[in-house]
Formats: C-alpha cells, structure tokens, sequence
C-alpha cells in the first residue's frame, strides 16, 4: 500500500476506490485496537469500587481505594517508558509489529487481572500480581498512542489527514464510554455483593476478548514504514531524535503538555468537580458526563475537517487562545452550576475548545518528525507529557481544593494554555513532513 501511495504521489495521480477502501479498513483496523486499548485501561478505574476489598483487606474503604488509586498511577507512570519501547519497534521493526505487540500486551494484562486469586487465597501475592498486571497494561497504551498516531497519520488520504485522524479519540473516548457502559449493564444485572464477589472480574474477561479481535484486525494491516527507514541509523534512536529533532520534540511536549491537562480537567475530573463542588449527586454528574462524551467524541471528526480546511497551526492556535480565555469563566460559572442542561452546554463548550487539539492531536506531531524517528518523537513526547501534566491534573485540582486554593487550579490550567498558544506559534504554515504523500 506504501509503494502504490508513493507512485501515486509522485504522478500527482489522485487514489483508486480501491486504494481508498484500502485506507478507510486500515484506519478502521488501527483504531479499533485502540478502543480496546483504552477500553482496557479505564475498565480498571470503574471496576476498582468493587474489587478493592479483595486485594487490599482493610476496615477502611477509603484505604482500599487509595491503594488501587495507586496502582492506576504506577500504570499511568509506566506510559512514558512505553512510549520509548513501542516508538523504537515501530520506527525499527515496523508499526504493524509495534501495534500488534501492544495489543497482545494489554490483552495479557486483562486476562491476568480478571483470572487473579484474591489476598484471602494467596496473600501479598494479590496486590504484587494486580501491580504487575497494571504495569504491563501501562506500557501497553504508553505505546499505543505514538504508534497508532503515526501509522493513521501515515496510511490518511492527503487533504483528509485531519478528518482520518481524527478517529484516534473518537476510539480513545469511545473506550471510555465503552467501559461504562459495560458496568451500567453489570450494575442492572447483578447485585453488589455479586459485583464484589466475581461479577468485576467480567469487564476484564469482554477487554481481553476484545483484544484478540484486535489483534486479528491488526495483523491484516499493510506497513508504512519502508525498509529504508528502518534501517536508517537513526531509526528508533533516541540519540537521533535529538541529535536532528530536538526543537520539534520540545515542541511537541510543550503543547501535549497544556493539552493533556485540560484533556483530563474537562473529562475523568469534571465528574467529580460537579459532586464535590457544585455539588450535584453523583448518579446526575454520572448523566451529565456520559452525554458530554458522548457530544466530545462526535466533535472530533468535524474538528478534524476543519483542520484540513484552515491548517494545523491555525487549530492549534485557536485551542491554546480560546483554551486561555475561557478556562476561568467555564470553571467558575460550573462552581455554582445548578441546572444539569447548563452543566451540559459549559463542559460541552470546554470540550469543543479541547477538540481544536484532540481531533488533530496525532496529525500534529506525526507532522513534526521524518519517518525514522516518527514513531518515538510522537509516542515518547506525548507520553512524558501526559503522564506529568495529564496524569497530575485530578490531585492538583484536589489538592488546591483541599488548601483552600480551588481558583488556583483554574488559572494553571490557563497558564498552560498560554504556553500551549505560545508554543503553537512555532508550528510551521506548511508541514515539514508527510504533506507531499497521499
């Protein structure tokens, strides 16, 4: 499919149907594995209510809580050094290699979480295994993003990047929704006691079927890398990165930085913001939240387009300017909030500024690197950032919070957005790579 897309190219040919359904299964493929992915991972934190007193016994349900709180973090801190394995494979090795391996991963991860004996049956042995299974999971999507961004990126018709990229966060927030659902459906069925007994261990069992479907999909993918690039002396190198690359890898995470931080304000926090300070209950956050996701994850493809339409940069601009004058009012207003249809257009607001970044998010820095390194500049800049500004934003906020301090968190959020809007503006008017390919 690369040697047709080159040719094609360079006679200025526009692709064949056939190469275009070609394309759309192979977006359909890629992103599949990504919903599962991200499905996997969530499912832990919906599900961590009902199996904590099983691997953490303790008379305190907040202890329990904490504690498989912080296994979730040991996860979100492993995505950084998966974004350098993964990003290495695929620009070494090939994507579909990275993107198949990374799938099988978090399948194991799920399969052993849902087979694990409890603390009754084997001890310290429990929570040890739940640790393991969670780092494995967190190296898993630490290489997820970089390399499915990179191969979307690169297997997209020219002019329709945005728009095909796009579905990287459809798949990514639909993982979400789809993990919920899947415990709404559990809730209805099975009582608590059920849950808590073994019902939790069923999401775990649906994420690693799901995985295998995956897998089989992705190993029908065709590669984007050329041999060439694969064996390139910078392929997959770190050293290369930043021997050649430096100033775009800076870049990359200057931005991801402030965009995985309002990511992650607008949607896992938001929930708990709404009962915590606005004080709504917890079953009308829980509506509020899965209707906005719902909108968010349909905005990405017309954001999407429209980047194909103005340029990345000009996205990239309007989410840090509009990111950095919004951000207090939104917050603020949500503070006193009392109607859930208002709560609805705000976040709604929020989200559609955050979707100027997300429908784009893998575009932008596939476009920053050449395709030796593409790969590991995507997978490893993200991954840092996410892991530092994403993956801090809910204890920041609740740690402000806590202090007496709340405003705080809305104006770091914005300071964020400034540097996202500063860095943006060193973003080229026409992209360095990728552009000239179909």
């Amino acid at each position: 499919m690369r040697d047709t897309a080159t040719s094609q190219a360079a006679t200025g040919t526009p692709p064949s149907p056939e190469e275009v359904r070609k394309r759309v299964f192979a977006i359909v493929a890629a992103s599949s594995g990504n919903l599962v992915e991200w499905f996997d991972f969530y499912i832990y934190a919906f599900c961590a209510i009902y199996f904590a007193p099983a691997f953490f016994p303790s008379s305190d349900p907040t202890a329990q809580l904490l504690n498989t709180a912080g296994v979730f973090a040991a996860g979100f801190l492993m995505r950084p050094i998966g974004g350098w394995i993964f990003g290495r494979i695929a620009d070494r090795n090939g994507r579909k290699n990275s993107m198949v391996i990374s799938v099988m991963m978090m399948c194991f991860g799920s399969l052993l979480i849902a087979a694990l004996p409890t603390y009754a049956s084997i001890g310290n042995w429990a929570p040890a295994l739940l640790l393991f299974a969670r780092l494995l999971q967190g190296l898993s999507v630490g290489g997820e993003y970089g390399t499915t961004a990179t191969y979307m990126s690169e297997v997209a018709l020219k002019g329709r990047r945005g728009f095909f990229s796009s579905f990287q966060y459809v798949t990514l927030i639909g993982g979400q929704l789809l993990a919920v659902l899947v415990v709404v459906i559990l809730q209805q069925l099975l009582n608590e006691s059920e849950l808590k007994a073994w019902g939790w261990r069923i999401p775990f069992v649906v994420g690693a079927i799901t995985a295998v479907v995956a897998l089989m999909l992705r190993r029908t993918l065709h590669e984007t890398s050329t041999a060439a690039s694969r064996t390139n002396r910078d392929a997959g190198s770190i050293a290369g990165l930043f021997r050649h690359h430096k100033a775009a890898f800076f870049t990359v995470l200057g931005y991801t930085a402030g965009g995985s931080l309002i990511f992650y304000t607008f949607t896992t926090y938001m929930q708990k913001y709404l009962v915590n300070t606005a004080g709504m209950p917890i079953k009308t956050a829980s509506y509020i939240m899965t209707g906005c996701l719902f909108i968010y994850m349909c905005m990405q493809p017309v954001f999407g387009m429209l980047s194909d339409k103005i340029g990345r940069r000009n996205n990239m601009l309007l989410f840090g300017a509009l990111g950095a004058i919004a951000t207090v009012p939104i917050l603020t207003a949500l503070k006193t909030v009392q109607s859930p249809a208002v709560a609805v257009v705000l976040i709604c607001l929020a989200l559609a500024i955050v979707s100027f970044y997300t429908s784009i998010s893998g575009i932008v820095k596939a476009e920053m690197f050449p395709i030796e390194v593409r790969a590991l500049g995507v997978g490893l800049a993200y991954a840092v950032a996410n892991a530092i500004f994403g993956g801090s934003a809910e204890y920041v906020a609740l740690g402000l919070k806590k202090a007496g301090m709340e405003p705080t968190f809305y104006w770091y959020v914005t300071g964020m957005m400034v540097l996202a809007f500063l860095v943006s503006l060193r973003l080229p008017r026409q992209a360095k790579y990728l552009h000239h390919e179909h």
